[in-house]
């Protein structure tokens, strides 16, 4: 969350990039799920929205910002995605795209919660007596502490660590729910990516944050950042305002479960450790009963969370890997559809998702303005059956990188944030 400094107000997507901006041909439509992308051939001609299915044609290109939950979903029933999974659910295949709503990754959390008797937010915010919990800087509080801890911090030999991990590869790629060679590949491309580039790095594997939100209560939270297990959605209706079936694969790793359970221990540690063991009463969570691995791995699968920070689903990989965008973010197969939000991620960020995604939003604003600038005629150009190199046939060399100050490119970054399909 983003606070805006000067009136202790929040600062999001819309206030920032919306509301100080006029275009009377920006139209933003609430309660207006989209329904499908129509096309003709692979050419996106019009937009179904709203339960009476109203449409809206397509000039030039079609922006699909709905989410990992709903851009996946959302090409899906539109006919674009697995074969088999758009099959059974009666949905006739426009482009088979066998890795959208695959590579789902996530962060998962517990926390340690220990007992105090000292002053918090959360036992200010308690007290009704106090006029302090009612100003706009007391309100404004999110948490007061953040840390990442690499590998080395949680298990100390990070490369041998590393070694375990990547024994496990084959094992864990059989375990990815396609049967398609380019989805199993792009796994074990991002696998080893994740272990080979990043596990030995001082790159953050874990979230530590201080939560003093509960009265009477600290939390030392830990939060795995790169997970090696790899979920996925999909329909199985044609009705597009059914839900997605969403199978996260949360600790199909065995890494993953180190990982967290490490975390754990040095969430415990903090607390045991002064300043912060001087207000600190006891330990009411996991509790001291808790000490050797087997007994953190049951309290762990008992007791952990998602922390709602979901990505990948249309990850930007080389189609012969799985990938579902291109370098540009258009989708391999269509001539003028873009996926533009956290969905677009191969390798989950060791990151709250926020920061991530803006920065993706105004990079896809200044390709989006180049392409637009330079073609002339406004035509989109075609991403083709894309390749293995990961760039639209119409683009080369290195990325477009241009002002972002327009009032395009400030309206293209709220909308990729918001979770619309955005039609120009």
């Amino acid at each position: 969350m983003t606070i805006n400094p000067t009136n202790w107000t929040r600062s999001y997507s819309k206030s920032a990039y919306i509301d100080p901006f006029y275009r009377p041909n920006l139209h933003i439509l609430t309660d207006s799920p989209v329904a499908r992308i129509v096309f003709s051939g692979t050419k996106a001609t019009s937009v179904e929205y709203g339960q009476d299915r109203h449409t809206v044609n397509v000039a030039k290109e079609v922006i699909v910002s709905a989410g990992p939950i709903g851009s996946p979903s959302t090409l899906m029933r539109s006919g674009v995605g697995p074969k088999d999974v758009l099959d059974a659910a009666g949905v006739s295949t426009v482009v088979e795209l066998p890795g959208v709503g695959q590579h789902l990754q996530d962060h998962l959390a517990s926390g340690v919660v220990f007992t105090t008797e000292a002053e918090t937010a959360g036992s200010v915010n308690a007290n009704t007596t106090n006029t302090y919990s009612t100003t706009p800087e007391f309100l404004s509080y999110v948490n007061p502490a953040i840390a990442y801890a690499n590998t080395a911090d949680l298990v100390g030999d990070a490369a041998s660590f590393r070694d375990e991990v990547m024994a496990r590869l084959d094992t864990s790629a059989a375990q990815v729910p396609s049967s398609d060679s380019s989805v199993i590949a792009g796994f074990k491309a991002v696998y080893t990516a994740s272990a080979e580039k990043l596990l030995t790095t001082t790159s953050g594997q874990m979230e530590l944050l201080l939560a003093l939100n509960s009265p009477g209560a600290i939390t030392v939270q830990a939060a795995l950042q790169r997970p090696f297990s790899h979920g996925r959605l999909y329909i199985n209706s044609s009705n597009p305002f059914d839900p997605p079936v969403i199978d996260p694969a949360y600790m199909a790793n065995p890494a993953d479960l180190t990982m967290l359970r490490e975390g754990l221990k040095l969430a415990r540690k903090i607390g045991q450790t002064e300043p912060l063991n001087s207000i600190i009463t006891g330990e009411q969570s996991p509790g001291a009963n808790i000490t050797t691995d087997d007994q953190w791995d049951d309290w762990i699968l008992d007791n952990l969370h998602t922390e709602f920070h979901p990505s990948c689903s249309c990850s930007m990989l080389p189609k012969d890997l799985g990938g579902v965008v291109d370098a540009h973010l258009k989708v391999y197969g269509l001539d003028n559809v873009r996926v533009i939000d956290s969905s677009v991620f191969p390798i989950e960020w060791a990151a709250h998702m926020m920061a991530p995604t803006y920065g993706l939003a105004e990079q896809a604003a200044d390709i989006i303005k180049a392409q637009y600038s330079s073609s002339g005629s406004g035509g989109s150009g075609s991403s083709g059956s894309g390749g293995s190199s990961g760039s639209g046939n119409n683009h080369s060399g290195s990325l477009p990188r241009l002002s972002t100050s327009s009032t395009f490119a400030a309206i293209g970054l709220s909308l990729a944030l918001m979770g619309f399909s955005l039609v120009l």
